[in-house]
C-alpha cells in the first residue's frame, strides 16, 4: 500500500512538474508562434487555390464570350446566305436558331463564369487581409518573444547575484579575515622565532671555532718550539753549535 501511495505521489510530481514546462510563458510563445506559422502557410496555399479559380474563371469568361459572339457571327451569315439565296430560308432559319440557341448557352456559362471569378476576387480579397493581419501578428509575437527572453535572461542573472549578495555573511567574512590575520601574525612570529635560533646556533658555532683556533695556535707555537730546541734552534744551543 506504501509503494502504491510513493508510486503514485512520484506519478503527481511527475505531472506537475510536466504541467510547469507546459505553462512556461516562452515554450508556449514559441508554440504559439510556430502554430500560427503553420496556419499561414495553410492560407498561402488556399490563396494559392483560389487565385487558380479565379484565373481558370477568367479564362472561361473569354472563351464563353468568344464562343457566344462567334455563335451569333454565324446566325448573321446564315440569314445573309438564305438573303443571296444560296441556302433556303427554311434552313437558314433552322440554323441559325440552332446558333442562336448556342450564343445564349454560351453566354450563361459567361456570366456564371462572371460571377465565379466575382465571388473568387471577393475571396482573395479577404484572403490577402487576413494573411497580412496574419502575418502581423507573426512578427509582434516575435518581437515580444525575442523582449520577453532578454528579460527573462536579465531577471535570472540579477535573481542569481542577489541570491549569491543574500546568501554573504558578513559578520563571517569579517571573522574569516581575521582568523586570517591571526594566523599570518602567528607565521610570522614562528618565522621570527626560528631565526633567533638560527642565529643563536651559528654564534655559538662561531665561539666554538674561535676557541679551537686558539687552542690549535697553542700547540703549533708549542710543536714550533719543540721543533727549534730540537734542532738546537735556541737561544743556548745556539751559542753552543757555533763554539
Amino acid at each position: 500500500m506504501n509503494i502504491l501511495k510513493r508510486l503514485f505521489s512520484l506519478g503527481k510530481a511527475e505531472a506537475n512538474s510536466a504541467i510547469d514546462k507546459l505553462e512556461d510563458p516562452i515554450k508556449m510563445t514559441e508554440q504559439g508562434i510556430r502554430d500560427l506559422k503553420e496556419d499561414l502557410d495553410k492560407a498561402l496555399h488556399a490563396l494559392a487555390e483560389i487565385k487558380a479559380l479565379s484565373i481558370r474563371s477568367r479564362n472561361d469568361m473569354e472563351t464563353y464570350q468568344n464562343k457566344s459572339k462567334d455563335y451569333e457571327q454565324k446566325a448573321i451569315l446564315l440569314l445573309q446566305q438564305a438573303q443571296k439565296g444560296d441556302l433556303s430560308a427554311e434552313e437558314a432559319d433552322r440554323l441559325a436558331s440552332e446558333a442562336l440557341v448556342k450564343k445564349e448557352e454560351n453566354q450563361k456559362l459567361f456570366e456564371g463564369s462572371k460571377a465565379d471569378k466575382e465571388k473568387f476576387d471577393k475571396n482573395i480579397e479577404t484572403m490577402d487581409a487576413n494573411i497580412k493581419r496574419l502575418r502581423s501578428q507573426i512578427s509582434q509575437y516575435e518581437n515580444e518573444l525575442r523582449t520577453l527572453k532578454a528579460r527573462v535572461k536579465v531577471s535570472t542573472a540579477t535573481k542569481n547575484i542577489n541570491k549569491q549578495m543574500a546568501q554573504i555573511d558578513s559578520s563571517g567574512t569579517v571573522s574569516m579575515l581575521e582568523r586570517m590575520k591571526e594566523k599570518v601574525a602567528q607565521e610570522e612570529a614562528l618565522a621570527e622565532s626560528y631565526g633567533d635560533i638560527a642565529n643563536e646556533s651559528k654564534t655559538l658555532d662561531e665561539e666554538i671555532d674561535k676557541a679551537l683556533d686558539g687552542a690549535e695556535t697553542s700547540k703549533a707555537n708549542d710543536e714550533l718550539a719543540a721543533l727549534k730546541k730540537k734542532l738546537g734552534m735556541g737561544g743556548d744551543d745556539t751559542n753552543k753549535i757555533e763554539e
